[in-house]
């Protein structure tokens, strides 16, 4: 979001204050909400569009549940596999030809063989041995009627370069990226937050301990990580020490299977 405004708007803050534009998008901005989203990332999602008087679509997963488009096997099951159903609803809604994303490459295996414009058929899937080639970085934009593109502009950039990106530009962030207190569990190697969505059973034990976010996303699927990491240049620090991307240390739903986010993905997955 700060590279499109970059991109479209105008600068008017002045040298070291914290960046700010003037202008408008000349796109929407897009939001899948699963309902199971954490607070704080909800509250400082409306808080920013104001801020920057910007136009916001939410696509609501709820909508497709009462639609019948999306049933749940039960209520607390993860609804994060589930919002690919509300995503395609919403670009055939407003029938948009591009998406323009921010997944990584270093994230995980099948964005790994993902283009930097991902060409989407009419039913919104991914044909991973139908990419087209961007040789020196030129890409191939056509589309048919009902197909659409998903754009990743920062596809080559790691998390460290993300890092640091965020400490150079000033960008602000949901506080959940940064050290708090938080209650968990312990499962499977993971640190399992206690929220209404994924209490713990009989046999967990709950502790409060110095967590914070390296990837946010649905509340049943998303794990902190321990870090006192309190400022941008302290997680520009422990970013340069970790073996294992944010999606691998922290996703429940990347653990099903070596296969899983592919086969999301071929079938509308952002």
């Amino acid at each position: 979001m700060h590279l499109a405004e970059k991109a479209f708007k105008r600068k008017v803050s002045a040298l070291g204050e914290r960046p700010r534009f003037a202008g408008k998008l000349p796109f929407p901005l897009v939001h899948v909400d699963t309902g199971h989203n954490f607070p704080e990332v909800i509250q400082f999602r409306d808080e920013r569009i104001k801020e920057m008087g910007e136009r916001l679509i939410v696509g609501h997963l709820e909508d497709s549940m009462a639609k019948g488009t999306i049933r749940l096997a039960h209520p607390l099951e993860s609804r994060n596999g589930h919002q690919t159903v509300t995503l395609l609803e919403t670009i055939e809604e407003h029938r948009f030809d591009c998406m323009i994303g921010g997944a990584r490459r270093d994230e995980e295996k099948a964005r790994a063989k993902e283009r930097i414009f991902s060409h989407r058929d009419s039913f919104g899937q991914w044909q991973p041995k139908e990419q087209r080639p961007e040789l020196w970085n030129l890409f191939n934009t056509r589309i048919k009627p009902g197909e659409h593109f998903r754009a990743f502009p920062i596809s080559n950039w790691t998390e460290l370069d993300v890092w640091l990106y965020i400490q150079r530009e000033q960008i602000p962030l949901p506080g959940i990226y940064y050290t708090h207190k938080r209650d968990i569990y312990r499962r499977k190697g993971l640190l399992v937050p206690v929220t209404d969505v994924t209490p713990p059973d009989a046999s967990d034990v709950v502790e409060t301990v110095d967590v914070r976010f390296r990837t946010v996303g649905d509340m049943t699927c998303t794990c902190p990580v321990e870090s006192l990491a309190s400022t941008t240049a302290d997680i520009v620090a422990e970013t340069l020490q970790v073996t294992v991307s944010e999606r691998g240390a922290t996703r429940m739903d990347d653990r099903t299977s070596e296969a899983s986010m592919e086969r999301r993905k071929k079938e509308g997955y952002f």
